[in-house]
């Protein structure tokens, strides 16, 4: 695939899997460079230990500078602006040498206001390092009921938003959920219990035009699991999901892009449009068992674009 700027990569690389790994740890950092990840989030915040933060500057910094990851998109997530630790973190991160940096994750992103400071911080940032200005995205991450009563307005703050994604973990314990395991269903609720949250989060996204990615599931040790919240938040409409572990990553690219049957299917239906189009002038027709008109076009239409994008991917 042809080298493609920050803004292309951005914008047109899908994020089936997000994988996060911690920016402290250099030989994570480097063996990610070897990953079937679509992107990557260098950590910051939750999986560095508050002593390590100064060395979590440093390893990431440099494998901005020095590392080949390839097409992947690359995102470091900072400090949330109630640490005390997001100017220094930015500073840090966001130098001349930091050509592969894509986004910047925005942790526990409670209004509108936060993101638009932090597009500002970008700004001038990139103005002193000779970095094009807005190469830099922004990915919002909703963890706290604040957040997510906001969630529309963050969602279209800057252009700079790229995507938003969802911390079911601190989101649980901010809404009060009798949740233990990040990520995990809860056996006493007779169905989805975060089902209105993927729904409220995924309107926000489309409406700002952005991608939906779901939060990462902490149990490492069930697969089946994993599958299983996954295909949900595909089938509502997300475009991905973070991993927490090189093993889930496999499981996420492929539950994220469309089937073989599916694209075998969206492809016969708009061969079946286009013949009824062309031959008897019609926009609507039986096929067998199922009406056919311009909204299976576009349905069909969509499937197609999400998986030649994955397919490209894999090439």
């Amino acid at each position: 695939m042809p080298a493609t700027t920050n803004e292309d990569r951005r914008r047109a690389r899908p994020r089936r899997s997000m994988l996060a790994l911690p920016g402290s740890n250099q030989r994570f950092v480097e063996k990610s460079t070897t990953l079937p990840a679509d992107a990557l989030l260098i950590d910051l915040e939750d999986a560095v230990a508050a002593n390590a933060k100064a060395l979590a500057r440093e390893v990431t910094s440099r494998a901005l500078a020095s590392l080949d990851f390839a097409d992947r998109v690359v995102t470091v997530r900072v400090n949330a602006w109630s640490s005390g630790l997001t100017i220094g973190d930015l500073i840090a991160i966001v130098t001349s040498s930091a050509t592969r940096l894509d986004a910047i994750a925005l942790p526990k992103t409670n209004s509108a206001a936060e993101v638009v400071a932090l597009d500002l911080v970008l700004h001038d940032l990139e103005f002193a390092a000779g970095l094009t200005i807005g190469s830099i995205g922004i990915d919002v991450l909703i963890e706290s009921a604040l957040g997510l009563a906001n969630v529309d307005e963050i969602c279209m703050a800057s252009a700079r938003v790229d995507s938003v994604a969802l911390g079911r973990a601190d989101l649980s314990a901010s809404l009060g959920m009798p949740a233990l395991v990040g990520g995990a269903d809860v056996s006493a609720y007779g169905g989805d219990h975060f089902h209105f949250i993927l729904s409220k989060v995924l309107l926000a996204a489309r409406v700002a035009g952005i991608l939906a990615l779901d939060g990462p599931y902490l149990r490492l040790d069930d697969d089946a699991g994993l599958r299983a919240l996954a295909t949900r938040a595909a089938v509502l409409g997300f475009d991905g999901k973070w991993a927490i572990h090189p093993d889930q990553v496999a499981i996420l690219n492929e539950v994220f892009t469309p089937s073989r049957e599916d694209v075998a299917r969206a492809e016969a239906i708009l061969g079946t449009l286009d013949d009824a189009a062309t031959d008897k002038a019609l926009g609507a027709l039986r096929d067998g068992g199922e009406m056919l008109d311009e909204a299976s076009r576009k349905m069909a239409l969509a499937v197609l674009g999400r998986a030649r994008g994955y397919r490209e991917v894999e090439a």
